[in-house]
């Protein structure tokens, strides 16, 4: 009897164990199945917030992104000469620059494009007293000091496209920190005691809205420019289109621009540097291209002014004529620009109380 009951337990005990496995392997099929897994309040391991990954992801397109450029193979090849800078080619730093540029944006972040200027980063270096010939000082350079300086927004365009747009806005900031060290210089105003800065720019925009006004709707590249004692000019232009008035409405007076469409930066500048040419009672000279009409009825003119005491001045046909068509190194005739008219420039409308020193 003792042997038959033994053989009783055994058995009950191996159904026991089979029924356990089978409770085991059906638990196990659940959780794989996505059902969630009950956890005891002391265990190590934790179940991760859902949304916590898209919400660094989110982060992480939010976060900007300021990537330094050399823009061209001089400068290029003087941070060739740090033992760290990992590039030796300027083909394959630029091929190399687009792609990460093209990476970021695909991964919907913000990326500006600054200039990396290794005059600049050799004085931040020494003012900053950080070793330059390292990865972690050059990033720091591009965080801190390039930031307020010439930058162009990447949106996919081609890295020729980038490297045009960085150099001219590289020239314009030169120029119109130029202009303003000019003006800074002029002291009062002989007039009213303020700032001579302050009434040469507010003249200035004035005279610029005049200008428009005188040589009537269309699209107008306006480029002024000031002889420096260094023997270069300063240049600046601006880009100003100006629709014709709708019906018999009459167009908008000096001050009050209407639907005048123009960058306010280029503005700026070209202001900065007329008013520079009246606070140093420096001549100067402002020329205007004028594109009016399209296909065959398309004309463009070309006109200028000479600026003395920040006052435009008329030139002739003439002038403007030997102005374009006349090489400035070699004094010998250039042939004229097809399809252009050479004109005199124009009176402009009297300025506005107040304008006049």
């Amino acid at each position: 009897m003792s042997h038959a009951r033994n053989r009783t337990a055994r058995r009950t005990a191996r159904r026991t164990e089979r029924r356990a496995g089978r409770a085991r392997r059906a638990t196990a099929t659940r959780l794989t199945a996505g059902q969630p897994a009950r956890r005891h309040a002391g265990s190590r391991g934790r179940v991760r917030p859902p949304g916590r990954a898209a919400h660094r992801r989110a982060l992480r397109r939010e976060a900007p992104v300021v990537v330094g450029l050399l823009l061209d193979d001089q400068d290029f090849a003087a941070m060739t000469g740090y033992r760290t800078f990992p590039h030796d080619d300027y083909g394959r730093y630029l091929r190399q620059i687009d792609h990460l540029l093209r990476s970021l944006h695909a991964q919907g972040t913000h990326v500006a494009v600054t200039l990396f200027d290794p005059e600049g980063y050799a004085d931040y270096c020494q003012s900053t007293r950080q070793p330059p010939d390292t990865p972690a000082t050059r990033t720091r350079y591009v965080a801190e000091a390039t930031t307020a300086g010439p930058a162009v927004r990447y949106a996919r365009q081609p890295l020729a496209a980038v490297r045009g747009d960085l150099a001219r806005e590289a020239d314009r900031r030169a120029t119109w920190e130029q202009a303003t060290d000019l003006l800074v210089d002029a002291g009062p105003c002989p007039d009213c005691g303020q700032d001579l800065a302050h009434c040469a720019f507010d003249r200035a925009s004035h005279t610029l809205l005049r200008l428009i006004e005188a040589v009537g709707p269309g699209s107008h590249h306006v480029v002024c420019s000031l002889p420096t004692d260094g023997g270069s000019s300063l240049l600046a232009a601006v880009q100003v289109d100006a629709p014709p008035p709708e019906g018999h409405e009459p167009r908008a007076r000096p001050g009050e621009p209407g639907d005048l469409s123009f960058s306010e930066a280029d503005a700026l500048v070209v202001c900065t540097v007329m008013a520079a040419g009246a606070a140093t009672s420096r001549p100067g000279g402002l020329v205007v291209r004028t594109v009016t009409g399209q296909g065959a009825d398309r004309a463009e003119t070309v006109r200028g002014w000479t600026l003395r005491g920040g006052e435009p001045y008329p030139l002739s046909e003439a002038e403007v004529f030997n102005a374009y068509c006349t090489d400035a190194v070699t004094g010998e005739p250039v042939p004229p620009e097809p399809g252009v008219r050479y004109a005199a420039g124009l009176p402009l409308p009297p300025p506005l109380p107040g304008d006049t020193r």
